[in-house]
């Protein structure tokens, strides 16, 4: 039975989901009849929330270009790649080897979650070389279930967004300190459940897909080149400009620069671990760790083929979320499951009404601008604390994206993948999370 529940899902998803593009397109004729079915909006203005709402994402859609460009760039450097080779080498089997990828990766996006995507994608290349027998998909979907932790982690958008002096509700619910949210004993429980099971659910997954896969290995070799380590000429073949290409002293003077901005941000910031920040640290450690300018633009080139999908679906998806708000679609949402609620039972009809509306709005930032306005005073009608309702919807907003694609678009980059080969494993992390989350939610 267990096996024929993940082949069931593999090949569902493997039938049916489209390539990620056109899961988008599709996302937005379905939030286009929506519209125009539930809250009566016109043709005419549901487009004219589509095209309005179409480049709202372009700063998000560049941070996270960023997010993929240049941790690959400081993956590929030697240091980095010798270190990630070194670590994969704790893996000699299927099961260690999907072990040791759900662990890592998880542990990352706790850190930070654009860090933990790349890690956990470029960990998975370095272990499938290591292991070629594993099933690379699984091991992929392994790398990715890490990031259902990451808005109960350091880098969640919703509780550092009300820990903020002045926040959009900071009139309502003042300042919410990250000790009520991130440190919890509802939040703790959920992520430390959640890191020990899930590379047990992931080792399930493997044996009861009944096979092993040497597939995409000839894909694998071309993630990470080995071009970058080239010896550059001799200095006596070199014009002014590729000495200057091919110095060390450039790369650490500007290398040296960008990490002194980086100390002081943290002098004066404390550990402000935003999305901008950890672009600017992975970009100058890229430099460092290349050492001259050459390899770190070898580098480049290669990392950029990996960002394709990112700068084309993200405006789709800032067109859904335009439709969505304009339109009071996702309020209408919301209430829904406000008004279905008990002061026992909200936060997990929170929770569910977030997971449902990522689909929609994949953004932990504006999905809390969304849903916060119906939520907080609906929690505080009821005497639900503001602060697990806050986090009932942080939970909700990680937890589909395990069958979003929208957040995988990073990982299958690196991993030159489809989202159908992966959902299907990943709609069984999907349902198995559910229970603990649910149980953190409804208990403590």
């Amino acid at each position: 039975m267990l096996r024929g529940t993940t082949l069931f899902f593999d090949r569902l998803v493997q039938r049916y989901l489209p390539d990620a593009f056109l899961f988008a397109v599709l996302l937005t004729l379905l939030v286009f009849g929506l519209g125009i079915g539930i809250t009566g909006s016109s043709p005419g203005e549901m487009v004219q929330f589509w095209g309005e709402g179409f480049w709202d994402l372009l700063e998000f859609a560049m941070q996270m270009t960023l997010i993929v460009v240049t941790g690959y760039i400081l993956a590929n450097s030697p240091i980095v790649k010798s270190f990630l080779t070194k670590l994969s080498k704790m893996a000699s089997t299927p099961g260690q080897a999907i072990l040791l990828v759900t662990f890592v990766a998880a542990i990352a996006c706790l850190i930070n979650y654009g860090f933990g995507l790349v890690v956990g994608a470029l960990l998975a290349v370095h272990v499938a070389r290591q292991v070629p027998s594993v099933d690379y998909r699984i091991l992929m979907a392994s790398a990715y279930s890490g990031f259902l932790l990451w808005h109960g982690g350091l880098s969640g958008s919703i509780p550092l967004t009300i820990a903020t002096e002045d926040h959009f509700l900071s009139d309502s619910i003042g300042t919410v300190p990250i000790t009520d949210t991130l440190f919890s004993s509802m939040n703790l429980f959920i992520v430390i459940i959640l890191l020990v099971s899930l590379p047990l659910v992931n080792l399930w997954i493997m044996k009861s897909s009944g096979n092993s896969r040497q597939n995409n290995l000839d894909l694998l070799q071309q993630q990470l080149t080995n071009d970058n380590e080239s010896t550059p000429l001799s200095n006596q073949a070199l014009t002014p400009a590729e000495r200057l290409e091919n110095s060390r002293i450039v790369s650490l003077l500007i290398g040296v620069l960008g990490l002194t901005f980086v100390f002081l941000h943290f002098i004066q910031n404390g550990l402000d671990l935003n999305i901008n920040i950890v672009n600017f640290i992975m970009l100058f450690l890229g430099i460092l760790a290349h050492k001259t300018p050459r390899r770190f633009l070898n580098s480049v080139t290669d990392a950029v083929k990996n960002a394709g999908g990112i700068i084309i679906q993200f405006p789709f998806y800032a067109g859904i979320m335009g439709m969505m708000v304009a339109s009071g679609l996702s309020e209408q949402l919301s209430l829904w499951f406000v008004e279905m609620s008990s002061d026992f039972t909200f936060p997990l009809f929170a929770f569910i009404s977030a997971g449902i509306l990522n689909f929609f709005v994949p953004s932990g930032g504006g999905q809390w601008a969304v849903q916060a306005p119906i939520m907080i005073p609906a929690a505080m009608e009821l005497g639900v604390a503001t602060a697990k309702t806050a986090m009932a919807v942080a939970w909700g907003d990680a937890w589909t994206n395990m069958i979003q694609p929208f957040w995988a678009l990073p990982l299958l980059a690196i991993a030159g993948l489809k989202v159908r080969d992966i959902m299907g494993f990943c709609v069984i992390i999907l349902i198995w999370s559910f229970i603990p989350i649910a149980i953190g939610l409804l208990f403590l």
